[in-house]
């Protein structure tokens, strides 16, 4: 009995730890006026990147996006365009960076 107590309180831990992540989503219109600001010159306002060195977006992973974006803020990441990046980056607050991610995975990939 002692077990299921156990695993019923950890799952139930699991799930409220996971919905408090799903509220935390950025916001979507907000995160396409800053895309247009930012980030479509080299991404394209739909995700479809114009140069084809450079990555698509549309349909990303949200998480993945945000610490991406965190990563080249931070100077933490390199190689490849991540000057370029980090330039771009660090004109992103916290919340940008959520709602930049939070519409970028919101559009369909390509």
């Amino acid at each position: 009995m002692r077990f299921k107590t156990i695993t019923a309180v950890a799952l139930t831990s699991a799930v409220a730890t996971f919905s408090m992540g799903a509220l935390a989503k950025g916001d979507i219109a907000a995160g396409k006026a800053k895309v247009q600001a930012v980030c479509s010159a080299c991404h394209g306002l739909q995700g479809k990147a114009l140069i084809p060195s450079y990555p698509n977006l549309a349909g990303q992973n949200e998480q993945y996006l945000i610490k991406a974006l965190e990563a080249y803020r931070s100077k933490q990441r390199q190689g490849g365009q991540a000057v370029i990046m980090q330039a771009q980056a660090s004109q992103l607050s916290d919340q940008d960076i959520e709602n930049v991610a939070a519409y970028f995975s919101s559009l369909k990939a390509q």
